[in-house]
Protein backbone atom coordinates (compact mmCIF):
# COMPACT_ATOMS: atom_id res chain seq x y z
CA UNK A 1 0.00 0.00 0.00
CA UNK A 2 1.55 3.30 -1.07
CA UNK A 3 2.26 6.01 1.89
CA UNK A 4 0.17 8.77 2.24
CA UNK A 5 0.64 12.39 3.63
CA UNK A 6 -2.11 14.32 4.29
CA UNK A 7 -1.54 18.82 4.23
CA UNK A 8 -4.32 20.27 5.90
CA UNK A 9 -5.18 23.82 4.55
CA UNK A 10 -6.95 24.93 7.99
CA UNK A 11 -8.70 28.08 6.17
CA UNK A 12 -11.43 27.31 4.05
CA UNK A 13 -10.35 28.67 0.60
CA UNK A 14 -10.76 26.09 -1.86
CA UNK A 15 -8.48 28.52 -4.09
CA UNK A 16 -5.49 28.61 -1.52
CA UNK A 17 -5.70 24.56 -1.35
CA UNK A 18 -5.82 24.06 -5.15
CA UNK A 19 -2.57 26.51 -5.38
CA UNK A 20 -0.79 24.44 -2.52
CA UNK A 21 -1.22 21.06 -4.71
CA UNK A 22 -0.14 22.77 -8.07
CA UNK A 23 3.18 23.79 -6.17
CA UNK A 24 3.83 20.03 -4.74
CA UNK A 25 3.74 18.44 -7.78
CA UNK A 26 7.24 18.19 -7.95
CA UNK A 27 7.43 16.49 -4.57
CA UNK A 28 5.54 13.59 -5.98
CA UNK A 29 7.53 11.24 -7.59
CA UNK A 30 7.03 7.49 -8.44
CA UNK A 31 7.29 5.36 -5.56
CA UNK A 32 7.48 8.32 -3.06
CA UNK A 33 4.17 8.51 -0.64
CA UNK A 34 0.94 10.31 -2.14
CA UNK A 35 0.46 13.59 -0.91
CA UNK A 36 -3.26 14.69 -0.76
CA UNK A 37 -4.17 18.32 0.02
CA UNK A 38 -7.70 18.88 1.76
CA UNK A 39 -9.93 21.83 2.60
CA UNK A 40 -11.08 22.81 6.44
CA UNK A 41 -14.16 24.13 5.25
CA UNK A 42 -15.38 24.76 9.41
CA UNK A 43 -12.14 27.13 8.97
CA UNK A 44 -12.42 30.69 8.42
CA UNK A 45 -11.89 32.15 4.53
CA UNK A 46 -8.01 32.95 5.76
CA UNK A 47 -5.99 32.32 9.07
CA UNK A 48 -5.15 36.09 9.85
CA UNK A 49 -5.78 36.43 13.52
CA UNK A 50 -4.69 35.02 16.58
CA UNK A 51 -8.35 34.38 17.49
CA UNK A 52 -8.43 32.49 13.92
CA UNK A 53 -5.40 30.29 15.27
CA UNK A 54 -6.91 29.33 18.58
CA UNK A 55 -10.68 28.79 16.97
CA UNK A 56 -9.28 26.32 14.56
CA UNK A 57 -7.32 23.93 16.93
CA UNK A 58 -9.56 21.70 17.85
CA UNK A 59 -10.97 21.24 14.81
CA UNK A 60 -7.87 20.76 12.94
CA UNK A 61 -7.04 18.32 16.25
CA UNK A 62 -10.24 16.12 15.17
CA UNK A 63 -9.45 15.96 11.41
CA UNK A 64 -6.28 14.14 12.29
CA UNK A 65 -7.25 11.93 14.80
CA UNK A 66 -10.02 10.85 12.38
CA UNK A 67 -7.46 9.99 9.48
CA UNK A 68 -4.58 8.61 11.94
CA UNK A 69 -5.39 5.76 10.63
CA UNK A 70 -5.02 6.07 6.71
CA UNK A 71 -2.01 8.24 6.91
CA UNK A 72 1.45 8.01 7.71
CA UNK A 73 2.17 12.03 7.85
CA UNK A 74 0.35 15.05 8.02
CA UNK A 75 1.67 18.81 7.06
CA UNK A 76 -0.47 21.76 8.83
CA UNK A 77 -0.11 24.40 6.31
CA UNK A 78 -0.40 27.58 8.01
CA UNK A 79 2.09 29.77 8.41
CA UNK A 80 0.77 30.10 12.29
CA UNK A 81 1.56 26.52 12.95
CA UNK A 82 -1.41 26.08 14.68
CA UNK A 83 -2.16 23.19 16.79
CA UNK A 84 0.85 21.86 15.82
CA UNK A 85 1.98 20.77 19.51
CA UNK A 86 -1.65 19.63 20.50
CA UNK A 87 -1.21 17.32 16.75
CA UNK A 88 2.42 15.64 17.88
CA UNK A 89 0.09 14.43 21.06
CA UNK A 90 -2.76 12.40 19.36
CA UNK A 91 -0.78 10.55 16.54
CA UNK A 92 2.51 9.07 16.35
CA UNK A 93 2.74 9.83 12.63
CA UNK A 94 5.30 12.57 11.80
CA UNK A 95 3.45 16.07 11.32
CA UNK A 96 5.02 19.06 10.33
CA UNK A 97 4.39 22.73 10.65
CA UNK A 98 4.73 24.97 7.48
CA UNK A 99 6.47 28.09 9.89
CA UNK A 100 8.65 25.82 11.39
CA UNK A 101 10.00 23.71 8.53
CA UNK A 102 10.15 27.21 6.56
CA UNK A 103 12.11 28.44 9.31
CA UNK A 104 14.47 25.27 9.80
CA UNK A 105 14.90 25.36 6.14
CA UNK A 106 16.39 28.77 5.50
CA UNK A 107 18.97 28.13 8.12
CA UNK A 108 20.63 25.81 5.86
CA UNK A 109 20.13 28.17 2.71
CA UNK A 110 21.46 31.67 3.86
CA UNK A 111 22.56 33.75 7.05
CA UNK A 112 20.39 35.77 7.35
CA UNK A 113 16.10 35.51 6.56
CA UNK A 114 13.69 38.03 5.54
CA UNK A 115 9.43 36.70 5.72
CA UNK A 116 7.40 38.35 3.63
CA UNK A 117 3.79 38.00 5.59
CA UNK A 118 0.12 39.21 4.53
CA UNK A 119 -0.75 41.11 7.01
CA UNK A 120 1.07 43.77 9.68
CA UNK A 121 -1.01 42.40 12.52
CA UNK A 122 0.71 38.88 11.57
CA UNK A 123 4.24 40.47 13.02
CA UNK A 124 4.10 39.83 16.25
CA UNK A 125 2.72 36.29 16.34
CA UNK A 126 5.75 35.33 13.82
CA UNK A 127 8.26 36.85 16.13
CA UNK A 128 6.75 34.99 19.10
CA UNK A 129 7.36 31.66 17.55
CA UNK A 130 10.48 33.00 15.71
CA UNK A 131 11.76 33.85 19.84
CA UNK A 132 10.32 30.22 20.90
CA UNK A 133 12.60 28.39 18.38
CA UNK A 134 15.56 30.23 19.37
CA UNK A 135 16.30 31.82 16.41
CA UNK A 136 15.68 35.24 16.35
CA UNK A 137 19.38 36.51 16.01
CA UNK A 138 19.36 34.90 12.42
CA UNK A 139 15.95 37.54 11.32
CA UNK A 140 17.06 39.68 8.81
CA UNK A 141 13.66 41.45 8.89
CA UNK A 142 9.87 40.65 7.66
CA UNK A 143 7.60 42.91 5.61
CA UNK A 144 4.09 42.46 5.15
CA UNK A 145 2.70 43.05 1.79
CA UNK A 146 -0.60 44.31 3.03
CA UNK A 147 -3.02 41.63 1.40
CA UNK A 148 -5.28 39.36 3.38
CA UNK A 149 -5.40 35.57 2.46
CA UNK A 150 -8.12 35.94 -0.42
CA UNK A 151 -6.61 38.86 -1.69
CA UNK A 152 -3.55 36.92 -2.85
CA UNK A 153 -5.33 35.37 -6.04
CA UNK A 154 -4.78 38.81 -7.58
CA UNK A 155 -2.04 37.59 -9.06
CA UNK A 156 -0.54 40.82 -10.61
CA UNK A 157 -1.22 43.08 -7.51
CA UNK A 158 -0.05 40.23 -5.21
CA UNK A 159 3.42 39.98 -6.96
CA UNK A 160 4.31 43.69 -7.26
CA UNK A 161 3.87 43.65 -3.37
CA UNK A 162 6.05 40.67 -3.15
CA UNK A 163 8.41 41.97 -5.11
CA UNK A 164 8.42 45.38 -3.31
CA UNK A 165 8.96 43.26 0.17
CA UNK A 166 11.29 41.15 -1.02
CA UNK A 167 13.41 44.51 -2.68
CA UNK A 168 13.20 46.06 0.94
CA UNK A 169 14.09 42.93 2.66
CA UNK A 170 17.13 41.97 1.07
CA UNK A 171 18.77 45.82 0.49
CA UNK A 172 17.50 47.34 3.77
CA UNK A 173 17.48 44.46 5.76
CA UNK A 174 20.45 42.44 4.52
CA UNK A 175 18.21 38.81 4.06
CA UNK A 176 20.03 36.39 1.70
CA UNK A 177 17.15 33.64 2.12
CA UNK A 178 13.55 34.96 1.57
CA UNK A 179 10.32 33.11 3.57
CA UNK A 180 7.08 33.56 2.40
CA UNK A 181 4.96 33.49 5.31
CA UNK A 182 1.57 32.36 3.84
CA UNK A 183 0.47 28.72 2.20
CA UNK A 184 -1.89 31.15 -0.25
CA UNK A 185 1.67 32.49 -1.89
CA UNK A 186 2.65 28.94 -3.33
CA UNK A 187 2.22 29.94 -6.76
CA UNK A 188 4.60 32.71 -6.29
CA UNK A 189 7.77 31.53 -5.63
CA UNK A 190 9.85 30.58 -8.79
CA UNK A 191 8.87 34.25 -10.36
CA UNK A 192 9.84 35.97 -7.03
CA UNK A 193 12.99 34.07 -6.88
CA UNK A 194 14.16 34.49 -10.51
CA UNK A 195 13.01 38.59 -9.93
CA UNK A 196 15.27 38.93 -6.80
CA UNK A 197 18.28 36.48 -7.12
CA UNK A 198 17.75 35.42 -3.84
CA UNK A 199 16.80 31.42 -2.38
CA UNK A 200 12.55 32.05 -1.52
CA UNK A 201 10.96 29.33 0.29
CA UNK A 202 7.95 28.07 -0.20
CA UNK A 203 7.28 26.77 3.21
CA UNK A 204 4.74 24.15 2.19
CA UNK A 205 6.73 22.70 0.22
CA UNK A 206 9.56 22.38 2.45
CA UNK A 207 7.56 20.72 5.52
CA UNK A 208 6.26 18.11 3.07
CA UNK A 209 9.86 17.51 1.85
CA UNK A 210 10.98 17.68 5.66
CA UNK A 211 7.45 14.47 5.96
CA UNK A 212 8.19 12.86 2.93
CA UNK A 213 11.71 11.93 4.83
CA UNK A 214 10.20 10.93 8.25
CA UNK A 215 7.68 8.96 6.19
CA UNK A 216 10.09 7.15 4.38
CA UNK A 217 12.47 6.39 7.21
CA UNK A 218 9.65 5.44 9.34
CA UNK A 219 10.47 8.57 12.15
CA UNK A 220 7.63 8.84 15.24
CA UNK A 221 6.55 12.16 16.66
CA UNK A 222 7.65 12.34 20.27
CA UNK A 223 4.67 12.20 22.63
Amino acid sequence: MSQRIIVINPNSSVACTEGIDAALDGLRLDGGPVIDCQTMAEGPPGIETQAHVDGIVEPLCRKIADQDSSADGFVIACFSDPGLHKARKITAKPVLGIAESGLLTALTLGQRFGIIAILEASLPRHLRFIRAMGVESRLAGERAVGLGVTELEDEDRTLTRMIECGRQLKDEDGADVLIMGCAGMARYRERLEDTLGLPVIDPTQAAVGMAITAVRLGYASAR
